[in-house]
């Protein structure tokens, strides 16, 4: 497969490819995710600590530990879709199992007469999202997605369009890429799959028609995505005479993901006389992301008594490096005076484009717990996000310059509130939660609030904890399908169920 190197940022890509607002907050978004017991609180550890996962959220709570101790976290995840197009109301689901958590503290004794009681050192890993998905949209439009190659079409030479002598459709789909970037493949997508007919012959035209004239197009939109998100915090913490815990992160972040998407249209209109017309569309799109990042974390948490905990974590901005290759393809079937013909237009060519960063706000958390002596607890977290503070780099490159700049119209900044309590009877304990976070959207509908609930069980065998952990969160995501022409959109009610098993041993 060919591959070429596209200097310019991609231009209008809508939901097809990466780059646009939403593709950043799902890049860089975390969910509650860890070990059983965390998940099962609703992560609502700020002020507690003695977690492993929880050393994600405050750093100081790995000087709350008393022993060295490892885990390991396994998790079945779920997902129900529910998507309405154009009336319709098509359903999807698919599970997968996964290690989603790992990690281990070792504790250093102080010495001495220091009020350094001790200090923490720990590494633990956490998969921040599962960015496993698939819905489909099926529905009778009025609009086709021959619009879309139109939108690109406009303003375009016809002479850019035409192959010369000895040169292939993949090698002028290459050579547009490097010299006139995306809106170009795309009109000659749309010209040499006869989607498209120039006004004129003339090399020198820049107007193009549709060959769609149906007054109705069945169409049938898969999306499906996989992949995930994560993060590898190293921690140092120390306890400060007898009530004072604090740490610091040093975390680097991490994508993988595979995004595809195909359209399918038809519709059963003849052939006029003279005139070529396209009764099926196929028009595939696929995206490869990978990034890595960095952030640090500064946390404290303080004994306000013998039963009040409170915690402060300091987020600092996650600064992650995008690196994606797409690739395209098109077919077409056609009916004109002479019948019936089809057309591929599959150039194997992966377009490779320059890195860019994504820089996420800062986070606030402030956390408070209140513990009845061996017998339980209940702890509640705030953290305060402004995602007005996104911001995508290199800023002198004019499509990330408008994308900042819409930015502040919108996004909004994020409340998010973990509660979550614990019952302890022996060597048992028993664990619910809730969370709610606002939508990062003014608009509430690209992205809307999202709302979970947890609950969860524990044995503790004295070296050996085993931990069980039910998490389900819902939210609503609105998609247009494309950015341009063919702009419907899609709303998917997504329910995400989980089953998170945690093995820990203190050493």
């Amino acid at each position: 497969m060919k591959k070429l190197i596209i200097i310019a940022a991609l231009v209008a890509t809508g939901t097809s490819f990466g780059q646009s607002i939403s593709d950043a907050l799902l890049y860089t978004s975390s969910n509650v995710t860890g070990t059983a017991r965390y998940r099962a609180m609703g992560g609502a550890f700020g002020a507690l600590g003695g977690d492993l996962s929880a050393i994600g959220d405050n750093p100081a709570a790995s000087a709350v530990f008393t022993k060295g101790t490892v885990s390991l976290s396994i998790v079945n995840d779920n997902f129900d879709n529910d998507t309405r197009y154009l009336g319709n109301t098509t359903n999807v689901s698919d599970s997968d199992l996964s290690i989603n958590q790992a990690g281990g503290v070792f504790i250093i004794g102080g010495s001495g007469n220091s009020k350094w009681n001790k200090i923490s050192l720990s590494f633990n890993y956490d998969r921040t999202s599962n960015l496993d998905n698939q819905y489909t949209a099926v529905g009778n439009n009025t609009n086709s997605i021959s619009s879309y190659f139109s939108d690109f079409a406009q303003g375009i030479p016809l002479d850019l369009l035409e192959t010369v002598d000895g040169e292939s459709v993949s090698d002028l789909y290459q050579f547009l890429g490097e010299s006139e970037g995306f809106g170009a493949q795309q009109a000659l997508f749309g010209f040499q799959s006869f989607i498209l007919d120039p006004a004129s012959n003339d090399f020198g035209n820049t107007e193009y028609f549709v060959n769609t004239v149906a007054e109705n197009y069945d169409q049938e939109y898969i999306f499906a995505s996989s992949g995930y998100s994560g993060k590898a915090s190293f921690n140092i913490g120390a306890q400060y005479d007898e009530n004072l815990y604090l740490g610091l992160n040093l975390n680097s972040h991490f994508i993988d993901y595979n995004q595809s998407t195909v359209l399918f249209e038809s519709n059963n209109v003849g052939s006029d006389e003279g005139f070529t017309n396209i009764t099926d569309i196929r028009f595939e799109n696929n995206l490869r992301t990978t990034g890595s990042g960095f952030s640090f974390q500064l946390g404290s948490i303080y004994k306000a008594g013998e039963n009040l905990r409170v915690g402060f974590t300091y987020d600092s901005p996650t600064w992650t490096t995008i690196s994606e290759e797409t690739n395209q393809s098109v077919s077409t079937t056609a009916i004109d005076d002479a019948g019936v013909f089809n057309t591929v237009i599959n150039p194997r060519v992966t377009n490779i484009y320059e890195n860019y960063e994504i820089k996420t706000p800062g986070k606030y958390t402030g956390s408070i717990a209140y513990l009845f002596g061996q017998q339980g607890l209940l702890s509640f977290d705030y953290s305060y996000k402004d995602y007005t503070n996104l911001s995508f780099r290199p800023e002198s490159d004019s499509f990330f310059n408008a994308q900042n700049a819409a930015i502040d119209n919108l996004l909004q900044p994020v409340n998010s509130y973990k509660l979550g309590g614990e019952i302890r009877s022996q060597a048992w304990s028993f664990r619910g939660g809730y969370r709610y976070e606002d939508s990062p959207f003014k608009d509430e509908t690209t992205v809307g609030d999202l709302s979970g609930y947890s609950a969860g069980i524990g044995y503790n065998f004295g070296k050996i904890k085993l931990d069980v952990a039910y998490d389900t969160f819902s939210q609503e995501r609105t998609n247009s399908l494309y950015s341009t022409g063919l702009t419907n959109e899609a709303t998917v009610d997504r329910d995400n169920t989980s089953i998170i098993a945690t093995l820990t041993l203190s050493l």
